[in-house]
């Protein structure tokens, strides 16, 4: 948990998955083919305090989704990547436009499609249900499943780790 915490200190830019990990991994279809998602507001609020303590927060997913692309309008995440098939050349791509190290660049994934970004970046986490070759490779396994608070979890440490909870928390118990 240590490690952890000092990885998640030092990031600027976190990524995260879709399927899986901001959602159940479920994926629902209408009778007339329309996809539907569920998402976690425990999670978006987590994305959102992130951005406000200064870590950019980055969706990159394999798949492409309207319910995404809504979601992530509604978080106010301009970082959205869909139908990526290379996550980690997308995310060495998006640091080395900010100036910033891979090692200050974190990625949340859940499954083996995961791991070539999750090896190739400074900080890796993982939710509860995540595959488990995902689950014994990363810096940190969140106690919580996809799309059921695992998002919350992480971006709250990330703040933690980073000595801004206090700040994030002000407005709160102003």
């Amino acid at each position: 948990m240590e490690r952890a915490r000092q990885k998640a200190a030092r990031l600027a830019l976190m990524g995260f998955d879709v399927d899986g990990v901001l959602t159940d991994g479920m994926l629902y279809f209408s009778s007339q083919g329309d996809e539907m998602k569920a998402f976690s507001s425990l999670d978006g609020h987590g994305l959102k305090m992130l951005q406000r303590a200064g870590v950019e927060v980055a969706i990159i997913s394999g798949r492409s989704s309207r319910a995404l692309e809504l979601r992530a309008a509604n978080l106010g995440i301009d970082e959205l990547h869909m139908g990526v098939e290379d996550k980690g050349a997308l995310l060495t791509r998006l640091a080395r436009q900010r100036g910033i190290d891979l090692a200050r660049a974190g990625y949340m994934g859940d499954d083996v499609v995961d791991l070539p970004i999750l090896r190739l970046c400074g900080f890796s986490a993982t939710v509860a249900d995540g595959h488990q070759e995902v689950l014994s490779r990363v810096d940190y396994v969140a106690s919580r499943g996809g799309g059921r608070g695992a998002v919350r979890e992480v971006c709250d440490l990330i703040i933690r780790a980073q000595d801004k909870w206090d700040a994030a928390m002000a407005e709160y118990l102003a």
